[in-house]
């Protein structure tokens, strides 16, 4: 898609010049989807799968059940496989607000407000836990409705003669002879003037989503400092102690009464909850999980509906603050009617647009017995910026222990964090060598030869059951219609890598003077790079023009500065051909 240029920016341009006549890195992937605590709406990088189940968590309840969505499987498996980051967008249904901490109360004769409050990084209802007896402690030293996805805060030391405080961060289900600290905050202060400012060292910032006028999506910053803590953040500071000390060192005494007391507490007050009654009074308890998330409706897929998804999906059109190599967004099926079909609409329209990432979206639901359908809505996609995978495959759940059934999009960045760690972004993340899937436990549908060739001349990449080697991607096709170097996936994540790294070199060269000096600074670092990147099997050849033909004085005058890219991508061996020649005996072979 091509770009006004308005305003000072890199422009990257993609000419395919590779259509056959008849006869795309930045680290990371993103997904959006539920998960059972976190964030909403706010893009947050995870960088194991420990740290997802931080932020994230895991095991959620609906009915009289437990179960896990896709968001959590898929980070699973892309850490297994080595993915280095992902970026995670909890999509929600209705209205989610944080949790705050019960009174942080300070000593006697201070103010009756409490000295800070605490409110959770976290939103839903799930942050909130019991305060209903003294000091939040049952007999038992535990809290009634404690969980490990819930928090308690506690004040440890206090010292008056240093005007500092301790504050811990431990799990909502821990008990005081067996505390379970998530994080410990040590020498805070109630002087906004000190280093150790209770707010500039937990942090105080938080973002609300916001439209412009235009429509536009974006999470708008409030608060001084960032935060420090995975967990809370500092919503006000009520009795703050401005210059503790005075001009000869000594502590104001009126102060002393409002640092806060060593006490413990909780969270409440958080609203949102997933599952419960919505406005028509359907019961969110009765979502579709697994396989049973239907290819005819886009309501209740894992309590969610597809419309819910939109929001999130535009936030990540902004490239300059989002980046990503690789979309997911598992649970919305192409063949859904109504908004799921909306929704993966514009998940192709946000890559078309930003043009450096590949979405991987599934076409089908769980049970789609013909191989023709899963063909036919696979040609209703023409797009080189996405990809689909066929049929769905069953894993162990990592967190629950039992077998479940996920479509393939949840599978497939563990494929290309695998390829990518053990060989480069342009090469195929398919086959036996960077294509195999070791934590599937079978295929839907095993696939035979003649079901392959049908997938794969529809553009859906088969997943292959092979007999001592186990599931395997066996298809590396975009949904691109047009036979061109750009219908295969290696080379797609070739222009997109290529793409990001030398746009990220251009950058430095926005505002700087357009002379020869200054394209022979760009030649300098683009050749070098394309000759390692040809070194490494990612090209054929290539050429890079930056001079006086492409940048003549009326292309100066309009303030451009022009530079062409020309690239041979290699490609890869997918059908090898070995003919075995019977000869007689005593004929010569050739030579």
């Amino acid at each position: 898609m091509a770009e006004a240029i308005i305003s000072p920016g890199v422009f990257t341009r993609e000419n395919d010049q590779s259509f056959i006549q008849q006869q795309p890195t930045q680290a990371g992937a993103a997904i959006i989807g539920p998960t059972a605590k976190g964030p909403v709406e706010e893009p947050t990088v995870v960088t194991s799968y420990s740290d997802y189940k931080n932020k994230f968590g895991a095991v959620i309840k609906s009915g009289s059940n437990n179960y896990t969505y896709f968001t959590s499987i898929a980070a699973y498996n892309y850490f297994n496989q080595g993915g280095d980051s992902l970026l995670v967008t909890r999509v929600t249904s209705g209205t989610f607000t944080s949790a705050t901490s019960t009174a942080i109360s300070s000593s006697a004769g201070a103010s009756s407000q409490p000295a800070f409050v605490l409110a959770t990084i976290s939103k839903g209802v799930e942050q909130n836990s019991s305060s209903s007896i003294p000091d939040n402690l049952s007999s038992s030293q535990a809290l009634p409705s404690g969980s490990s996805d819930n928090l308690r805060w506690e004040i440890t030391q206090r010292d008056t003669g240093s005007g500092n405080f301790t504050l811990t961060i431990r799990r909502g289900n821990d008990t005081l002879n067996e505390k379970v600290v998530l994080e410990t905050w040590s020498n805070l202060s109630m002087d906004p003037y000190s280093p150790n400012y209770v707010a500039k060292v937990i942090g105080d910032q938080r973002k609300t989503l916001k439209a412009d006028s235009s429509g536009n999506l974006y999470l708008q910053l409030t608060g001084s400092y960032s935060n420090n803590s995975r967990y809370v953040y500092v919503s006000a500071v009520n009795n703050a102690t401005p210059n503790y000390f005075d001009n000869n060192g000594n502590v104001k005494t009126h102060y002393t009464a409002s640092l806060p007391k060593i006490q413990s507490g909780t969270f409440e007050a958080a609203t949102g909850d997933p599952f419960a009654p919505d406005g028509s009074g359907a019961n969110k308890g009765g979502a579709d999980w697994y396989e049973n998330i239907s290819g005819t409706t886009s309501t209740n897929i894992q309590g969610l509906n597809a419309f819910e998804y939109t929001s999130s999906i535009n936030l990540l059109k902004n490239k300059d603050e989002y980046q990503f190599n690789t979309l997911v967004v598992p649970g919305l099926i192409a063949k859904q009617t109504g908004t799921s079909a909306a929704a993966l609409s514009s998940v192709l329209s946000t890559a078309v647009e930003r043009g450096d990432f590949l979405a991987v979206i599934d076409t089908v639901a769980y049970g789609t017995s013909n191989i023709n359908t899963v063909v036919t809505e696979a040609q209703t996609i023409n797009n080189s910026y996405a990809t689909t995978y066929w049929p769905w495959l069953q894993v162990e759940d990592p967190d629950l222990g039992r077998l479940v059934w996920v479509p393939a999009s949840v599978m497939i960045p563990s494929v290309y964090a695998f390829n990518d760690r053990n060989a480069e972004a342009w090469f195929a993340p398919a086959g036996l060598n960077r294509g195999s899937l070791p934590t599937v436990i079978r295929t839907e549908r095993t696939l035979q030869k003649a079901d392959r060739d049908t997938l794969y001349a529809g553009n859906v990449n088969p997943i292959a059951t092979f007999p001592n080697t186990g599931v395997v991607v066996f298809g590396q096709k975009t949904l691109q219609k047009k036979a061109s170097a750009l219908d295969r996936v290696n080379v797609r994540r070739l222009l997109i890598e290529l793409k990001n790294y030398i746009g990220q070199l251009a950058n430095n060269l926005v505002f700087e003077q357009n002379t020869t000096a200054t394209r022979n600074s760009f030649l300098a670092q683009v050749n070098p790079y394309l000759e390692s990147v040809q070194q490494r099997q990612g090209l054929y050849a290539f050429r890079v023009i930056m001079d006086d033909s492409n940048n003549t004085p009326d292309v100066i005058d309009r303030n451009q500065l022009v530079g062409q890219i020309f690239l041979q991508p290699t490609r890869t061996a997918e059908f090898i051909v070995l003919d075995f020649n019977v000869l007689p005996t005593g004929a010569e072979f050739p030579s």
